[in-house]
């Protein structure tokens, strides 16, 4: 398994670096390795992510801000996750969960409730997303007509990941996973958006990730859960008053991020530094969303 080479290698007493992605660092109890671990520390760093890249600079506290959500998340939704119990490290304190190492499908399990990103784009080529036929004349930022499971495959470090119809899904993992993991997501999705709505937050889209239990078997929601990285929120009132799509799409994500980039890169060779104030912006809308959801 490779990975990404810039991440943060911590010394941590009693733990070992296996292994970092685009944003979080995995480590494992020192002596064990990866494969045969069954508890692994998950390290949210501060890096940002998008289009397949990680950029530069960080956002400040980004880490441990998505740690206290996905922690949160994992409280509210009511199903098996990967989180156990134990002591962290007081280093990373706030931004790492322990979690059991378990048997990852190969899918990112996405829903939508809303026409977005490369829903969107898909939409005005095939009016239909991953397969599924959608209503015509649905313009940027419409809610559909009900929430849509879109799954992608997860591709290699370095390779971008694919939108799949739920058919490819079953000749990856088979009928009854392929249909567990779709109706698990279409669940976790539908009781997250009323919990959004009660504070006022739009959840068009997210993507969920799935492990079998090694011990149990059971299938296991697992990584980060319904973050501002994973996730696309909107202000409720905004999309409501608003009488465009920028306006009706104010959101609490990294949206900052991903069009500034669209506005000053061609998505080839390196991407450019982000400025300070989207860097500042970011974190900004990452916190407001915290401090709406949580109270």
């Amino acid at each position: 398994m490779s990975g990404f080479t810039g991440g943060e290698k911590l010394s941590l007493d009693g733990w070992t670096h296996a292994y970092s992605g685009k944003v979080r660092d995995l480590y494992v109890p020192a002596g064990e390795t990866l494969e045969s671990t069954p508890r692994v520390l998950v390290v949210a760093s501060d890096r940002v992510s998008a289009f397949d890249h990680v950029l530069e600079p960080g956002i400040p506290g980004k880490g441990e801000l998505l740690t206290t959500l996905s922690m949160w998340w994992f409280d509210q939704l009511g199903v098996p996750n990967h989180l156990r119990e134990g002591d962290i490290p007081a280093e990373v304190q706030g931004k790492a969960m322990l979690v059991a190492n378990l048997d990852m499908f190969p899918v990112e399990c996405v829903v939508r409730g809303y026409l977005s990103g490369s829903g969107w784009l898909e939409y005005q080529e095939s009016q239909s997303v991953c397969g599924i036929a959608l209503p015509a004349g649905l313009q940027d930022g419409d809610k559909l007509p009900e929430p849509i499971y879109t799954p992608a495959w997860k591709a290699p470090f370095g390779e971008h990941d694919e939108n799949i119809t739920f058919e490819r899904t079953v000749e990856l993992v088979g009928l009854e996973d392929a249909t567990a993991l779709r109706d698990l997501s279409l669940l976790i999705f539908n009781r997250a958006t009323e919990l959004a709505a009660a504070k006022g937050i739009i959840l068009a889209d997210t993507k969920f990730e799935f492990g079998r239990d090694r011990e149990s078997g059971v299938i296991t929601l697992a990584d980060e859960v319904l973050t501002s990285d994973s996730s696309r929120y909107w202000d409720a009132a905004a999309y409501a008053a608003g009488t465009t799509a920028a306006e009706k799409m104010t959101s609490f994500d990294k949206q900052i991020v991903r069009n500034w980039l669209s506005a000053n890169w061609d998505k080839t060779g390196t991407p450019p530094v982000l400025p300070a104030d989207i860097v500042e912006r970011t974190a900004d809308r990452y916190r407001e969303l915290i401090t709406r959801m949580l109270g």
